[in-house]
């Protein structure tokens, strides 16, 4: 994600705790097969999920934790999904709740657990032992806020992302879990296969989506995907879009009031084919930017980019070329975004200055924006020494304990 507030590639470390790997290789995987459907009266997702659930870890499992990140979206949660600095413009119509309601599950006995009802333990009737597969079928509910957010009704489209209940990773203190932050992405999810029919009203366009076929008053819009950590989509009735072919790869731009879209989808296109000769081939079939109802600058996902609708003109290839880096740094490669969040921004942030040298044009240079962190990583670290009299810059640290929005800014990207 890239938020808007006024070196030689490495190996990417990952933290130790997690055994989160690149999404790569032919091992047996993890696959959902989730059947879902909209509706915009009631501002609710209905759906079903089949899952079989390999354990790829070392230990047998005699339970199983999947998150469910909709609920921090819920009245009362403790850990909201935005900060107070970001909930007047991300609340347009003041307080709304939403959340996901869990009626069946089997496969194994549950219960809705967690620090903030963030997690849906499924308590299997044996041991699951390594390299052991198990069948477990959920059928939820999610009820949407209306938010500008990943997952939401926003005043113009709808943001369905981190929608379903997913596999925590497991490390060597078992399954993570990990409440919702309002700052980043609190997200960190292996890589699975997946297979999604989404049912919504004609009128939509299901941004994400590979197939769609209408059936009198509805369309059925379908995503397969292979070795993704996870899927999400926009749906809206008044987008317009263009879409071309780069190096194989299908690339699509949406938006709903860019005054210049050819060039914020010239931007894709070129960051696209700048990172793929770079870094290695883009692993996708796919890759869709959709301009939405979102309150920071822009947050990524495997094959889809949101890209924040009130952003200007001129932020606009920065913020493209900065989500489209996270094709690499977070869905093929990875890392712990929640106690490493500097990795991914860091990388992203680092990538899209190579690609604005490469390409003048978008008006920005690697020199601009090196300059520009720094002065900003040095301001940050001057206030706050000045005001607490010391300042603690680690970078290496879980989301919950940043301060704000400016000290997650300065040290996940700038100093990252």
């Amino acid at each position: 994600m890239r938020k808007q507030l006024s070196i030689a590639l490495c190996a990417l470390l990952v933290a130790p705790a997690l055994t989160l790997a690149g999404c790569g290789g032919k091992e047996a995987r993890t696959s959902y097969t989730i059947r879902a459907e909209y509706f915009p009266e009631e501002r609710r997702l209905s759906a079903e999920m089949d899952a079989r659930i390999v354990n790829s870890s070392d230990n047998a499992w005699e339970e199983l934790r999947f998150a469910l990140y909709p609920n921090a979206y819920r009245e009362g949660a403790a850990y909201a999904p935005v900060s107070e600095l970001y909930m007047p413009a991300a609340y347009y119509k003041g307080a709304s709740y939403g959340g996901v309601n869990i009626s069946a599950v089997e496969g194994g006995t549950f219960s809705v657990c967690g620090e903030d009802e963030n997690v849906l333990s499924v308590a299997l009737g044996s041991p699951l032992y390594p390299d052991e597969s198990a069948e477990i079928s959920i059928a939820f509910e999610v009820t949407l806020a209306e938010i500008d957010h990943r997952l939401g009704v926003g005043e113009h489209t709808v943001n369905l992302a981190n929608f379903y209940p997913v596999l925590e990773v497991y490390g060597q203190n078992g399954f993570a879990d990990h409440v919702y932050a309002p700052y980043g992405d609190p997200f960190v999810t292996a890589c699975a296969d997946y297979d999604v029919t989404l049912t919504v009203p004609a009128e939509y366009t299901v941004c994400g989506a590979a197939e769609r076929e209408e059936n009198g008053g509805e369309a059925v819009c379908t995503l397969r995907a292979e070795n993704v950590r996870d899927v999400a989509f926009v749906l809206g009735t008044g987008l317009q879009s263009m879409t071309e072919k780069v190096n194989g790869t299908r690339v699509s731009y949406f938006w709903i009031g860019d005054k210049d879209p050819a060039r914020t989808f010239a931007a894709a296109k070129d960051s696209l084919a700048y990172y793929s000769e770079t870094f290695g081939p883009y692993a996708y079939p796919q890759y869709a930017v959709v301009e939405t109802d979102f309150p920071y600058g822009g947050m990524e996902f495997p094959m889809l980019s949101m890209i924040a609708s009130d952003l200007k003109s001129s932020d606009l290839p920065l913020v493209v070329a900065h989500e489209t880096a996270h094709q690499w740094w977070y869905a093929m490669v990875g890392s712990d975004q929640f106690n490493e969040a500097w990795q991914d921004e860091g990388l992203a942030e680092y990538s899209a200055a190579l690609f604005l040298d490469a390409y003048p044009d978008y008006g920005m240079s690697y020199a601009d924006m090196v300059t520009a962190s720094e002065q900003s990583y040095r301001s940050f670290y001057s206030v706050r020494a000045q005001v607490s009299g010391s300042a603690d810059t680690r970078m290496s640290k879980p989301l919950t304990e940043y301060t704000g929005e400016y000290e997650y800014r300065n040290l996940a990207y700038d100093k990252g």
